[in-house]
């Protein structure tokens, strides 16, 4: 007789298993993320029989076997190009061979539209697009809108992985591409595709086939009302690359984040606009980070930022009105609200500004998130700037670490802030007096001005 299918019940966000549905995952204390997913064990008989027939065979010859450190090599990766320099930094400098990489978004976002325009760029590879969502016509209709030059990319309107692997194995292609993963399913398993149970079991042999093959696989991940990747957490950690597509659909640009390289680093950033041919990368951020125009506005600082290895401008806008409902508002949009929350502590007890009853806002203009501490300096001067309504110079950018005792510490790479802001035309940069050893201060075109606590940098800001 046949083994009883068993039922379980697992966390979406942490894996956690239980035999019966629970409200809140006991493991990470998450609510309604319990999913009921079926588990076929193997009968006894079946058991015994394999562990007979490995005993008596031994271990495989063509199975993994210990190999010392010592004797590993270490040569660079082989990559594969995309021809898009946007999408090759964020990757770390190409599609690495035998990796698995997962990109997620919004729907709408233009996942399938970057995808589809850099596999066409791909001249030279034999590229097999597999689609679960969209038919042939489609897809070619879509083509034809981005680019105007022909493609042999093959297309494959399929959701069955077990006819996937039949069509993989005719083309021997260079390169996978799924879109999405959880519109695909697996026979053997009893559940509809995009369930736990399917999503786990269609990476795992996608997994197993680009490792043993050595050929990449790419994959288009949907993502939840909270903005995580939907299924379960273990598909974040069995692919080598996640890549998160964001942005408002309702705006131009998008902005494609590393979250997890393990051939790359993961604080690079690509920037995009959509047009109405496909996506256009963006090489000098600053075009779309700083308001264009002449006039001096209050509450705008420009910061002179660092998100990977690229320098850029950016513009923080900081709002400081009377709070009128009695309890103050602290709002933050691309930056954190509990720093926010120091950086005004520090602003009134260091310098002496009361804002316990005012309502601040910020906004990190281009809708990114910065993370870079050396913002700091700029997000004060916004919010000293509009407490006071008098403009900042447009021509000054600054970049500095505010510390709690009002010291503007170091930041790192500061002469390729320097450089950038230069560059751009700025003619004034203040930076901390920790930086200046060891920094030529006499840069063609730009004045840079040292300081060392936050009542001179306003000093300076403000005469």
């Amino acid at each position: 007789m046949s083994a009883k299918s068993k039922t379980v019940y697992v966390c979406s966000e942490c894996g956690m298993d239980s035999p019966k549905w629970v409200g809140r995952c006991p493991s990470c204390g998450a609510w309604n993320t319990m999913k009921e997913m079926s588990i076929r064990p193997e009968t006894s008989a079946a058991v015994s029989e394999r562990q007979a027939r490995q005993a008596l065979t031994g271990i495989d010859k063509h199975s993994p076997q210990p190999v010392p450190l010592s004797q590993v090599s270490a040569t660079e990766e082989p990559r594969m190009l995309t021809h898009d320099h946007e999408l090759d930094r964020v990757l770390g400098g190409g599609v690495v061979r035998g990796s698995m990489t997962l990109i997620g978004g919004e729907p709408g976002i233009g996942k399938s539209t970057l995808l589809l325009q850099t596999l066409v760029r791909m001249q030279g590879y034999k590229v097999l697009y597999v689609s679960g969502e969209e038919s042939e016509r489609q897809i070619k209709l879509r083509a034809d809108r981005i680019s105007d030059r022909s493609s042999d990319v093959l297309l494959l309107c399929e959701t069955r992985l077990e006819h996937i692997f039949t069509h993989i194995k005719n083309v021997q292609p260079d390169l996978v591409v799924i879109d999405s993963i959880q519109t695909m399913s697996v026979e053997t398993v009893d559940s509809s595709p995009g369930s736990i149970t399917q999503i786990r079991e269609c990476a795992a042999s996608l997994l197993k086939y680009a490792k043993e093959s050595g050929v990449p696989v790419i994959l288009v991940g949907h993502i939840t009302k909270d903005g995580a990747i939907a299924g379960p957490k273990v598909l974040e950690h069995i692919v080598d690359t996640v890549l998160q597509f964001e942005g408002d659909r309702h705006y131009m640009y998008r902005i494609l984040r590393s979250i997890k390289n393990r051939f790359g680093s993961t604080s690079e950033l690509g920037i995009y606009e959509m047009c109405s041919n496909g996506l256009r990368p963006v090489d000098n951020p600053s075009e779309l980070l700083l308001t264009q125009g002449g006039d001096e506005l209050s509450g705008i600082a420009i910061a002179a930022a660092i998100e990977g290895v690229r320098p850029f401008l950016i513009e923080t806008q900081a709002l400081v009105s009377t709070a009128a409902y009695g309890t103050p508002q602290r709002s933050a949009t691309g930056f954190d609200l509990r720093r926010l929350n120091m950086l005004l502590a520090v602003l009134e007890k260091r310098v002496g500004f009361k804002l316990a009853q005012k309502d601040v806002f910020l906004n990190i203009a281009g809708g990114i998130r910065v993370t870079d501490p050396a913002i700091d300096l700029s997000v004060i001067a916004s919010v000293l700037s509009s407490n006071v309504d008098t403009a900042i110079e447009r021509n000054v950018c600054m970049a500095g670490e505010v510390g709690l005792s009002g010291e503007i510490r170091p930041v790192t790479r500061i002469g390729q802030r320097v450089a950038e802001a230069a560059k751009l035309g700025f003619t004034r940069i203040l930076i901390p007096e920790g930086n200046v050893k060891g920094l030529d201060t006499r840069q063609p075109g730009i004045e840079i001005v040292p300081v060392s606590r936050v009542e001179a940098a306003l000093r300076e800001l403000f005469a």
